[in-house]
């Protein structure tokens, strides 16, 4: 199995996770905070809404852009790209500080929320199969946070789903924490 392939299958459980997890839940749990300073599961969702937002256009205009790649080429990483990696790792528990517009804390969300995140796995699941056509090694999509610094096609779609995978555990973290009364309802 190739990189893209790797990557299509876990946006797949990933969406599939939050459908079987989060879609036959209440609003109020929804939305239920462990600790003040803590995101709700919405609030996990919504961080991750923020980012697709950006990401998912900025693909879609880089694969566009870049045809000609080989559906077996492995991505190769830079210095940024291996750094951005690791600080998304699901398994790097170290947090991190979010840049103040991606920061969702105490936002009201709705069903929405969930629908916009579920959406976007659609949509980045269509964009990692037309990837299968692009050059995955061109330098051509800007870091959100600081627009000068580039990284690579396929860099930045390891980035978002290995980014998709710390929040959405971090989402189930919160779900074992809601309240036991009104979790089994």
């Amino acid at each position: 199995m190739n990189a893209l392939e790797q990557l299509s299958r876990t946006v797949e459980n990933q969406k599939h996770t939050a459908i079987a997890a989060f879609v036959p839940l209440d609003l109020s749990l929804l939305n239920y905070k462990p600790a003040p300073n803590s995101w709700s599961i919405f609030e996990c969702l919504e961080h991750l809404n923020r980012y697709s937002r950006y990401y998912n256009p900025v693909l879609a205009k880089a694969i566009a852009a870049n045809s000609g790649g080989n559906p077996e080429q492995t991505i190769s990483y830079t210095w940024l790209g291996k750094k951005s990696l690791d600080m998304v790792r699901p398994e790097n528990g170290k947090k991190s500080k979010t840049v103040k517009h991606m920061n969702p804390n105490n936002s009201q969300l709705s069903r929405q929320t969930l629908e916009e995140f579920l959406d976007h796995q659609t949509e980045l699941l269509q964009l990692l199969d037309k990837a299968k056509g692009a050059n995955l090694n061109k330098k051509a999509i800007p870091v959100e946070f600081f627009k000068l610094l580039k990284l690579r096609i396929g860099e930045a779609l390891e980035f978002v789903t290995l980014h998709q995978e710390r929040h959405l555990q971090q989402a189930l973290k919160v779900k074992k924490q809601l309240p036991i009364n009104q979790a089994a309802a």
